[in-house]
């Protein structure tokens, strides 16, 4: 798409010379989908049966120990309620998650959250993250989102994994930077487009990690071959530890198809990845700072386990709301055989 330009040619944003935007052109701005479209795949018969299994035998466990869920259907479990109480009775049962994904507060005084000093959040994160390692799996994973908070004193845009990144048992396996093009803009500073995963494990030598579910079948080179043969998966490459996922954007002509109510709402497609790398049909995927359930649609629409905790009543509302709107939309999408 070829940029009109009807401004001041003396201002460099609208120059073909300085602005590569204008002289070549853009593609339009394409916001977030409702879902990816390995979320509405249908599920064989045999997997049904294993996911109906599973889930019964988690509803089970957890009603023993939590009571009655706040929501429940089978492959999707939201309860009600502060995280850390409802962990540390999980640490007493073999509920054994296989994966964790979440992303708690930051710490910045949003809506949701009570602001607190520095050293106490560090604190209050240091404990659920060790309660997490003692309910999740020794094959499993912990996927931990983070932003920035201001240290007093010592500095404004503070990377939370810097104060954070080992105040848990977990092994830290790498860093992930989350790159996107929206974002605050800043006059003092250089304005922030990224934001960081931590990939955990608990145990080095024995965690799952399916490579090939989330290889980038975008590569330069396809055909390039070395002594005969090609250099490259057929699948395509290792998507490497820098992501650019578009965020969850709002406006009357912006506005992804997937923004709710939440302030603070990550992609789908970053659950995607996640889930399918560190987890397996069938298994349980848990986020204990559930907010508008992003974690929980991707970890239904790929036949997994779901189990969600969120504090805030208005949000497990949203939740279910969002829930039960992905469902209608996946069997609809599913009554159209043509479309697989």
């Amino acid at each position: 798409m070829k940029i009109a330009v009807r401004e001041d040619k003396t201002r460099r944003i609208s120059s073909k010379e300085h602005n590569a935007n204008v002289a070549n052109g853009i593609e339009q701005h394409k916001p977030t989908q409702l879902a990816p479209s390995s979320f509405f795949k249908p599920f064989s018969h045999q997997m049904e049966r294993e996911i109906e299994s599973r889930h019964i035998a988690t509803v089970d466990i957890l009603e023993r120990v939590l009571g009655n869920p706040y929501y429940e259907e089978k492959g999707f479990i939201l309860y009600e309620g502060d995280s850390t109480k409802f962990l540390d009775k999980m640490n007493h049962t073999n509920i054994g998650l296989d994966l964790v994904v979440t992303s708690p507060p930051y710490n910045i005084g949003k809506e949701y959250e009570v602001s607190m000093p520095v050293d106490e959040y560090i604190n209050w994160c240091s404990n659920w993250m060790g309660q997490i390692y003692r309910t999740i799996k020794k094959n499993g994973a912990f996927w931990l989102n983070l932003g920035y908070l201001e240290v007093q004193k010592k500095g404004l845009c503070v990377p939370i994994p810097y104060l954070l990144w080992d105040k848990s048992e977990f092994y830290m396996l790498q860093e992930i930077v989350w790159k996107y093009s929206a974002g605050v803009s800043a006059k003092r500073r250089l304005s922030p487009r990224n934001e960081k995963w931590l990939f955990y494990v608990k145990d080095i030598k024995e965690y799952t990690f399916n490579l090939d579910e989330i290889r980038d079948p975008n590569v330069k080179y396809p055909n390039q071959k070395k002594n005969g043969e090609f250099r490259c998966n057929p699948l395509g490459k290792n998507p490497s530890d820098v992501w650019e996922f578009p965020k969850v954007t709002t406006g009357s002509k912006r506005s992804s198809k997937e923004r709710t109510g939440h302030p603070a709402q990550f992609p789908l497609t970053i659950m995607e990845r996640i889930i399918k790398a560190s987890s397996n049909p069938g298994e349980i995927v848990m986020d204990p700072f559930a907010g508008s359930a992003s974690a929980g649609i991707a970890a239904y629409g790929l036949g997994r386990i779901f189990v969600g905790f969120e504090i805030s009543s208005e949000y497990c509302k949203l939740a279910v709301e969002r829930f039960k709107s992905f469902k209608s939309e996946r069997r609809l999408m599913q009554s159209q055989p043509s479309l697989f």
